[in-house]
């Protein structure tokens, strides 16, 4: 489990409002809401960030695919002529 700190933060009155309902709701302190919010935009993030990570890969396995592919017809030209 994560550690803790306190923090003081200033919201606009609306959303501390907002804050105190979902509280409210689920029956959890108004600091876990905010933290619950903060979990679900840095968990957005890092799949963002994973799948940027991903789609490079792919680019970079597809340059490495189209340069071995020379390589590969001059030690194995049988390669090429699969039907």
């Amino acid at each position: 489990m994560s550690r803790t700190a306190r923090l003081t933060i200033s919201l606009p009155t609306d959303l501390i409002a907002f804050a105190d309902e979902i509280a409210a709701e689920k029956k959890i302190s108004r600091s876990r809401v905010v933290a619950a919010c903060l979990r679900e935009i840095a968990d957005k993030r890092t799949i963002v960030e994973m799948e940027e990570g991903y789609r490079l890969m792919a680019e970079e396995n597809r340059r490495l695919a189209e340069q071995s592919i020379p390589v590969a017809l001059e030690t194995w030209p049988e390669w090429g002529n699969k039907s």
